[in-house]
């Protein structure tokens, strides 16, 4: 069997507030063509399919110890999907935290490109795999208080093409998947540090995606045909929309 290393917590993401699947991209039939990389409430919900894993994606030497001590059936990872993301504070820069900034830039890009760094030359070497990166439409486009947050994402988009260019020809694929407003999920709850009430503010009168619609997209990018590539998805609901500038007047 190939594995299919999906996200929530543990393998590819840090923490459960990304935007990212609950679930597998697969559904319960699918996977058992599968092995499935990802957390115990997809263990409960798959059975022997799938291997729950705790990994600090920003520990290095976790990541690679982990990765390391699996069964052999399991070593082929096939999709790899970096879920590991979260935003920290609405502060505008000169009042944000710091140490919130580097927990951002730690998790969105440095445990993103370990985890990649880690499992991309198995597929290189076998002429095939996928890597799906979850960025997000706050690297795209700025608004007050995303500084470090979208700068991250904006990071994602970049390596994600890079990546595209390192691989032409190699049979690995890459694609960043960018959504908008998602929910359903603890994303906001983490921004606003447990304030629940805030959170729940940020998703009142909208009819946001949710984590199964970004798993749906995923399990389409993967399940393409090995010569077809998609480069970048963008996806917001339909009641988000771009900003206008923001012009400040009488100064």
């Amino acid at each position: 069997m190939r594995a299919f290393a999906t996200c929530l917590l543990l393998l590819i993401a840090v923490t459960a507030s990304a935007a990212g699947p609950p679930k597998s991209p697969l559904s319960p039939e699918e996977s058992l063509k599968h092995f499935v990389l990802a957390d115990k409430n997809l263990q409960i919900e798959l059975g022997a399919a799938a291997l729950p894993l705790v990994i600090d994606v920003a520990d290095k030497a976790g990541i690679h110890a982990a990765l390391a001590a699996l069964p052999d059936s399991w070593r082929q990872i096939d999709v790899l999907i970096n879920n590991a993301g979260l935003a920290l504070g609405t502060a505008p820069a000169h009042e944000a935290s710091l140490d919130d900034w580097e927990t951002m830039i730690a998790t969105n890009c440095t445990g993103l490109v370990t985890m990649t760094r880690a499992l991309l030359p198995a597929m290189v070497a076998r002429g095939s795999g996928l890597v799906i990166n979850l960025g997000s439409v706050a690297g795209h486009y700025p608004y007050p208080g995303g500084n470090v947050y979208g700068a991250t994402k904006a990071f994602v988009e970049q390596f994600t093409l890079n990546l595209r260019a390192d691989l032409a020809g190699s049979g690995v694929r890459a694609t960043n998947l960018a959504p908008g407003l998602c929910g359903g999920t603890e994303f906001s709850n983490v921004r606003f540090k447990g304030d629940d009430a805030a959170a729940a503010k940020v998703y009142e009168g909208t009819v946001p995606l949710t984590a199964q619609d970004i798993a749906d997209t995923a399990y389409w990018i993967a399940t393409l045909p090995p010569h077809i590539n998609i480069n970048s998805i963008e996806m917001m609901p339909t009641c988000q929309g771009m900003g206008p500038f923001t012009i400040k007047r009488d100064l």
